[in-house]
């Protein structure tokens, strides 16, 4: 399910978003990275936001602090997004994917301090788990083999943001949920029939 087995044509071609997502976030980090002022203007800078530059909820979604930080959030939007795409569509995976940065944003801003800052892709990213997470509380008996392997996955992921250092843990708990809310909504049987 999640091994891509595509070359670089059809993955853009069958997952048009992810591929966007993916160029659009390696384009802002090669322009930051020679326009510190840029990078500067877009970080989560809480006092920032609480000034009135609102923008700061969505721009640390697309920046990134360092190259690894870039490659690990793309090397997952690159695993896990294809899939989510081609369930859910276009449309729901983009507002799963933005829904779930800009609420981890906004929630890191109201429960941390006014000095706190942040960048990355993290929260959106496990806004795509979270929403799989959805899709396997709704098919665990009939996909029992996307259960054993979302479910370890969102468990080993939300271990290692509380083990590793300088991470937005608020942001990636936010963006686990609501991608998970939002999964509940789009993938009731219900729904899926009348939109598939």
């Amino acid at each position: 399910m999640f091994i891509r087995r595509e070359n670089f044509s059809q993955y853009i071609r069958l997952y048009p978003v992810v591929s966007f997502l993916i160029a659009l976030n390696i384009v802002i980090y090669i322009v930051t990275s020679f326009n510190g002022r840029l990078y500067l203007l877009g970080i989560g800078f809480n006092y920032g936001i609480a000034a009135g530059e609102w923008w700061r909820l969505v721009t640390p979604m697309f920046l990134h602090g360092g190259l690894m930080h870039l490659l690990f959030n793309m090397f997952s939007l690159f695993i896990f997004g294809p899939e989510l795409e081609r369930i859910a569509g276009k449309a729901r995976f983009i507002t799963i994917y933005l829904l779930s940065g800009i609420f981890g944003n906004i929630a890191a801003f109201f429960l941390q301090d006014l000095d706190y800052s942040h960048v990355g892709a993290s929260g959106a990213i496990f806004g795509i788990l979270g929403a799989f997470g959805a899709l396997v509380y709704y098919t665990k008996n009939v996909l029992p083999q996307l259960r054993q392997i979302i479910l370890p996955m969102i468990i080993i992921s939300v271990v290692m943001t509380f083990v590793q250092p300088n991470i937005d843990i608020i942001g990636h708990l936010t963006g686990l949920i609501v991608g998970f809310i939002i999964g509940l909504g789009y993938f009731h049987p219900k729904r899926i029939v009348r939109w598939r």
